[in-house]
């Protein structure tokens, strides 16, 4: 087999041709002379007749740039389909790009290394095998159990009740397995019915220690038939700690007087008092009685709630993990869930500003009863 010609040894023969068939020589002998058949000759002509060798070579390059441009055409739409064969959205765990690939391997049976390159997933970590820590079934099951228990809690929150319970686990490793078994904290969950007990069954002062400032506030809600009940609850801003809360059909001032009453009898008086410029709170009687007992009370600005956030806060985590998620078929349900829910907050739940720790965890078990909060479920 001859040597491949360049085109501008291909244009040279041509001209060559051209001189011999103005000599008056035959085609035939011509082309015999520059060492090709006729054939060749005719079909250099037609692809090479009339052109430069400057132009010649700029041909080739254009050859040699649309197929480089077509070959980046084709190993983009691979690519789109690789992509698209994965599904949409973003894989990131790399557990689920080995699944990816193993697949997009297998279904377009492209390179693994190509599939890689692709989906993003390093080869030698689509190539380790994948090993499973000796506890981490039993670590999941409990994490699924404490998710199902506590709806409205995070995985950090998940993380200090393991520890709680005696694992040796960082929030990483909780996160990873919250991801991996799709585990998420809903933007709403509907009210549950129960089976039983249906018979009624800015600037302001910063607290600098235990009793130094209190506030309370109103929260609403209504039981199943569609009346409406109010809660008075009373924090210790310093501890998070939920002193009471008030449950009844209406509460006026004096109500929250009896309830201050009862708690500064047991807790102490505080220093400050804070509160919004309800009706209740501004009472000339509740004022004149604090001041008598000397505790200051602290007005946020009206239309501020914000100036009041410890509260707020705590309203916001109440309603959230117990009211919006309860059905109350009687006041006497809502009073004993409620209370019960109180003290699993003071004494078990978690509270990320304390560094996941409970406001009040109890030493000893309290003498009279306290019916104890179960993610919803009271016992």
């Amino acid at each position: 087999m001859g040597k491949r010609l360049k085109p501008e040894e291909i244009i040279a023969k041509l001209r060559e041709v051209e001189v011999r068939l103005a000599r008056g020589e035959t085609a035939a002998a011509a082309a015999r002379a520059i060492g090709v058949t006729e054939q060749s000759y005719y079909r250099w002509r037609k692809e090479y007749g009339g052109l430069q060798v400057g132009q010649a070579k700029r041909m080739k390059d254009m050859e040699k740039e649309n197929v480089r441009l077509r070959r980046a055409v084709s190993d983009l739409t691979l690519d789109n389909q690789i992509l698209q064969e994965v599904g949409a959205g973003k894989v990131l765990s790399p557990s689920r790009k080995r699944i990816a690939v193993d697949h997009v391997v297998e279904g377009l049976g492209v390179s693994e290394r190509r599939a890689c390159r692709v989906i993003g997933q390093h080869r030698s970590t689509q190539r380790k095998p994948c090993s499973l820590r000796d506890d981490e079934e039993a670590l999941t099951t409990a994490i699924i159990n404490l998710a199902s228990r506590f709806g409205r809690y995070g995985y950090r929150r998940i993380t200090a009740l393991l520890r709680r319970d005696g694992w040796h686990v960082n929030e990483k490793r909780v996160y990873r397995i919250w991801r991996r078994e799709g585990l998420k904290v809903p933007m709403k969950q509907p009210k549950r019915s129960r089976l039983w007990l249906n018979d009624g069954s800015c600037l302001r002062l910063r607290p600098a220690h235990k009793g130094h400032v209190w506030s309370y506030d109103f929260v609403q809600d209504r039981t199943h038939e569609g009346k409406v009940f109010r809660m008075l609850c009373v924090i210790d801003e310093y501890t998070r700690e939920c002193l009471a809360i008030r449950v009844e059909r209406r509460l006026n001032s004096r109500d929250v007087l009896d309830v201050l009453g009862e708690l500064f009898v047991t807790h102490g008086a505080p220093e400050h008092i804070r509160s919004d410029n309800g009706s209740e709170f501004i009472a000339i009687a509740l004022r004149e009685w604090l001041g008598n007992i000397g505790v200051k009370t602290l007005y946020i600005t009206p239309a501020s709630p914000w100036e009041n956030g410890y509260c707020e806060s705590f309203n916001s985590k109440l309603r959230d993990e117990l009211l919006a998620r309860e059905i109350f078929y009687g006041l006497r349900e809502a009073k004993v869930l409620i209370e019960g829910w109180r003290h699993h907050y003071n004494t078990a739940r978690p509270h990320s500003s304390l560094g996941y720790k409970p406001p009040a965890p109890e030493a000893v078990l309290p003498a009279a009863f306290i019916p104890p909060y179960y993610g919803g479920v009271a016992a």
